[in-house]
């Protein structure tokens, strides 16, 4: 047998380079970080730290309402804000209940101005919620994108309401307001180390105040980099049009579009 007692041989972890680096080409998750000794490298250490603060930052950013209502009119859209009965970022992250509701004056503002606008097929929210970036940068595009496919389809849409520090409920207390088919609430979800602009869309068929998780469906990161507005207007627009088909949202309300795709 040959005698290997002079050569050296230095394992793949002790070289500080993983030896699953190539893999993340094809992914933004954190594999393949590499160590020094018994710790992680610098590199990644500093890194984790500046993702972390920019998802730290992302909830705790104001919500440019001002600017995205300016961005929805040039669109060709409608806008009405609303408030909840938060009034500040500290109480909407303690208190989650109140993120849910409207405030007194926008409860009574809507209650009057629902008979002008006659009973329609869709209301949009979107509020800032957990990152309020996420909704300044996609809420318009994918929007306006999917009002276009539901105008199409015949559908009628109310002004867009804007509502900082909103929770996914509050669109059953619109919905059941107006009046309203469909509610549809769009807003910023919890940033994730790396993605802090990641915009969350939420539907309801005959929203009212029974209405639980269960009645809703969820479209979830929406962004460039996840699942891109034109896609997301395209998902939102089927579910929508299948739950005016069927009379169902939430559990009951089966993406056939990806079932038949899988079938194929």
């Amino acid at each position: 047998m040959e005698n290997t007692d002079d050569a050296v041989i230095v394992p793949a972890a002790d070289t500080g380079r993983d030896p699953w680096v190539g893999l993340r080409r094809y992914t933004s998750a954190r594999i393949a970080l590499g160590r020094t000794g018994g710790s992680q490298r610098m590199q990644t250490v500093l890194d984790f730290r500046l993702s972390h603060a920019r998802a730290r930052d992302a909830v705790m950013a104001p919500f440019d309402r001002e600017g995205i209502a300016g961005r929805f009119v040039k669109a060709g859209f409608d806008t009405q804000r609303v408030v909840t009965a938060v009034t500040d970022k500290k109480t909407y992250l303690v208190r989650p209940d109140l993120g849910r509701r409207l405030a007194d004056t926008s409860r009574s503002e809507l209650q009057s101005l629902a008979p002008a606008w006659g009973q329609r097929d869709l209301v949009i929210i979107v509020s800032d919620g957990l990152a309020a970036q996420a909704a300044e940068r996609h809420a318009v595009e994918t929007v306006t994108l999917l009002a276009g496919q539901l105008r199409a389809a015949g559908w009628t849409i109310y002004p867009i309401l804007l509502a900082p520090y909103g929770r996914v409920k509050l669109q059953d207390e619109v919905g059941e307001l107006l009046g309203a088919r469909h509610a549809l609430m769009l807003l910023g979800e919890r940033p994730g180390l790396g993605m802090p602009d990641s915009l969350g869309a939420y539907l309801t068929h005959h929203p009212c105040a029974t209405c639980t998780d269960a009645d809703r469906n969820c479209v979830s990161n929406i962004r460039p980099e996840g699942l891109p507005p034109l896609a997301a207007a395209r998902k939102l627009a089927h579910l929508l049009i299948e739950s005016a088909r069927l009379g169902v949202s939430g559990v009951a309300l089966k993406d056939t579009e990806t079932m038949s795709r899988l079938d194929e």
